[in-house]
């Protein structure tokens, strides 16, 4: 662990307009995102707990089938297994915390939400 610097680490496609670096340290993924304009993020669930913060932009998140708009100054925490879903309204820079860590994130590529992983 020590010193990371974001634009050296390999910039992930998360799914079409979504752009993420990933830093992991021992029992957490903190990933780094921007988020076109327009741009979808697939339904999907996983076993991680997760808060998104919105950093810049707005962000509109559905959560268990209720949706939030999500702006800097307002978080979502998330439970491990809540089906989320979401789209950027704006330009956005979010920036996700996960517990354990997300080893779909390491490494140089993304799979993709092909299922609720």
């Amino acid at each position: 662990m020590g010193l990371v610097k974001l634009d050296e680490l390999p910039e992930l496609q998360i799914a079409e307009g979504i752009m993420g670096r990933a830093v992991t340290a021992g029992t957490i993924t903190v990933l780094h995102v921007k988020l076109a304009a327009g741009a979808p993020l697939p339904e999907h669930a996983h076993h991680h707990e997760q808060v998104v913060n919105v950093i810049e932009g707005e962000l509109e998140l559905t959560v268990d089938g209720s949706t939030y708009s999500l702006i800097p100054g307002k978080v979502m925490v998330l439970a491990p297994n809540a089906v989320h879903s979401g789209r950027a309204v704006t330009d956005c820079r979010v920036v996700d915390v996960f517990h354990p860590v997300r080893e779909d994130f390491k490494g140089s590529s993304f799979a993709g939400y092909t299922e609720k992983n």
